[in-house]
């Protein structure tokens, strides 16, 4: 998972989730899209 000061989709299947004060980005379709909000 890569943690940056911005973070925006890669793919069309990627999703914006924000679970405890964090914006989150999962992808079930490539995994690596994983990122975190710092």
């Amino acid at each position: 998972m890569k943690v940056k000061s911005t973070i925006k989709k890669r793919c069309p299947r990627c999703q914006m989730v924000k679970r405890g004060g964090h914006l989150y980005i999962i992808c079930k379709d490539k995994p690596r899209h994983k990122q975190k909000q710092a």
